[in-house]
């Protein structure tokens, strides 16, 4: 064999793979620029192993130690320099464990786990500023809508107030802005002016919510009362009438006049709703379910109903709720069907599918609200407070009855002046009601 070779330069190689070589053997191992064997450094004056000159050992004079690597700036292994070919780091990644080093990534270190304890806080701050912005909102929307018309300061001699809060609920058979095809479809007839299909009276107070209705034949007699328009104060005469007579006189003021003089209850607020409002919400939340004791028909009503459980649309709703001459006790039947059916409506009103889905919620309330006419110190907060009572009362929590009454004279329902008196007490003192009605 040859001596160990003085260096070779790209001239004088020989055949070598790769570049033209038309060799049958591969070249001997190439000497890279980079690298130096040896693991000391060279002295001055002494050319590096593998480089042409005298300096080079002679063949057979050992093995060459493992070789270093040295950067285009002239560091070697010797030099406190190691670009990572001799400890496995690669890349310039710690610990030669791949990119990132022993915990991945990139050259420029870990990436941090996810704060998700952050991410939540922040996640929840947006929702609740979500709900807060819609919730006022909504309260602006709905609090616009409420028509409040009705002005009880110029109800006169008004009996003291009690505990609790007194509502008087009335249904009227308004018409107004009811075209005549609707007029037709819900059989209200084109009668003038303006009557009470149903007055009710809903005391929310702490020892359970009692509904009482009040016929709307019930005898009353008109006493005192200020003109709602003209402000003339007219002087009662001692005239009795039908209740619903006092409203078709003169409006929700002589009504509320009426039932205060008439019971010795102060009444709070005051709500009213006409035909189509009424048929609207029943629609608005997608028809409202009832059972039906005993199927009837009626022909002014437009009534006709099979016993047993359904839904009712408005067009239905308003037709059970108005039939009177499909009963032995017109009235008194009417007004425990009423009950029957507002108490549904509340319930229907605040299911989950109502109150979660905005498709149904707003067309509901909006339809509600829109149809409303209401004193003038009413609140949203009021009117929610109502709600839930009448809720509570269709779900047993509380008491719903009929006026007491003793009898009739001339086709008017005589209250039984002696039990009105116990449940007038009753309620004034919010005390839970013992007297029951017919």
């Amino acid at each position: 064999m040859n001596d160990w070779p003085e260096g070779w330069s790209d001239d004088n190689r020989g055949p070598r793979y790769g570049r033209g070589s038309g060799g049958e053997q591969p070249e001997s191992a190439r000497v890279m620029r980079q690298v130096r064997r040896g693991g000391r450094a060279v002295p001055p004056g002494q050319r590096s192993y593998g480089t042409p000159g005298p300096s080079a050992p002679p063949h057979g004079a050992g093995v060459p130690q493992q070789s270093s690597y040295v950067d285009g700036r002239g560091h070697g292994a010797d030099d406190g320099y190691d670009s990572g070919y001799n400890t496995g780091q690669v890349y310039g990644t710690p610990g030669g464990h791949g990119p990132g080093g022993p915990g991945g990534g990139s050259g420029r270190g870990a990436r941090p786990a996810p704060d998700w304890r952050r991410r939540i806080k922040l996640t929840a701050i947006a929702v609740a500023g979500v709900l807060v912005v819609t919730s006022v909102a909504t309260y602006f929307w709905a609090d616009s809508k409420l028509h409040r018309d009705v002005d009880l300061s110029k109800v006169i001699d008004r009996p003291e107030g009690g505990d609790g809060t007194n509502y008087l609920i009335v249904g009227s058979d308004s018409r107004k802005g009811m075209s005549t095809e609707e007029k037709k479809k819900l059989h209200t007839g084109s009668a003038d002016g303006q009557r009470t299909d149903s007055m009710m009276i809903l005391h929310v107070g702490g020892n359970g919510d009692t509904l009482v209705s009040l016929p709307r034949d019930s005898d009353v007699e008109i006493p005192t009362y200020k003109g709602s328009g003209s402000g003339k104060v007219y002087q009662g005469t001692g005239r009795h009438t039908k209740l619903n007579a006092a409203y078709a006189e003169d409006g929700p003021t002589l009504l509320v006049r009426t039932v205060e003089y008439n019971t010795g209850l102060r009444i709070n607020h005051y709500v009213e709703i006409g035909f189509a409002g009424f048929a609207s919400i029943v629609d608005a939340v997608g028809g409202v379910e009832i059972t039906i004791d005993k199927g009837f028909k009626d022909k002014y009503s437009g009534a006709d109903f099979k016993a047993g459980k359904q839904k009712l649309n408005g067009e239905e709703a308003l037709a059970f709720v108005r039939t009177r001459h499909a009963f032995a006790a017109s009235d008194l039947q009417r007004t425990k069907n009423q009950q029957k059916f507002l108490s549904a409506l509340a319930h229907q009103v605040a299911t989950p599918s109502t109150v979660l889905n905005p498709f149904a919620f707003y067309p509901a309330m909006g339809a509600g609200l829109d149809s409303l006419t209401v004193d003038k110190d009413m609140s949203l907060w009021d009117l929610a407070s109502m709600f839930w009572a009448m809720k509570g009362v269709s779900g047993g929590e509380g008491t719903s009855m009929n006026m007491p009454v003793s009898g009739s004279v001339g086709g008017n329902l005589l209250w039984d002046k002696a039990k009105v008196k116990t449940l007038v007490d009753e309620l004034n003192n919010d005390e839970k009601v013992t007297v029951s009605g017919t």
